[in-house]
């Protein structure tokens, strides 16, 4: 299998998060305003970030070490004051990527443990 980058986990991530919780939302109100803002809190960074150091206690050494990664990865984001959130849903997105991608059943534990936190 060919490896893939951590930016385009991120990506896939990213895709896979705001699927997950529209499908989630849609079930939450039929006002499509309330639905909006719904959906928004639960993708944006500081939510993304929050989620990130919820599941620290949960992630092995080689999900520590592919947070540290991604978190290192080159931003486009000028604002200091919101560069370290950033780099942390930017892990974020990359960890639901890259269990997506490559491991159903530990993506399938994490969103279990997630799932309570979005009701």
């Amino acid at each position: 299998m060919q490896e893939i980058n951590l930016r385009n986990y991120a990506y896939v991530g990213d895709a896979v998060w705001e699927l997950f919780v529209r499908n989630k939302t849609i079930l939450m109100t039929n006002n499509a305003k309330k639905l909006h803002q719904l959906t928004t809190s639960f993708v944006k960074t500081q939510y993304q970030c929050e989620l990130l150091h919820f599941l620290d206690e949960y992630l092995t050494d080689d999900e520590h070490e592919l947070v540290k990664r991604a978190r290192n990865l080159p931003i486009p984001v000028g604002r200091k004051n919101i560069q370290n959130e950033y780099r942390q849903a930017t892990a974020f997105e990359a960890l639901i990527g890259w269990w997506y991608l490559n491991d159903s059943k530990r993506y399938d534990y994490i969103i279990t443990i997630i799932e309570p936190k979005l009701i």
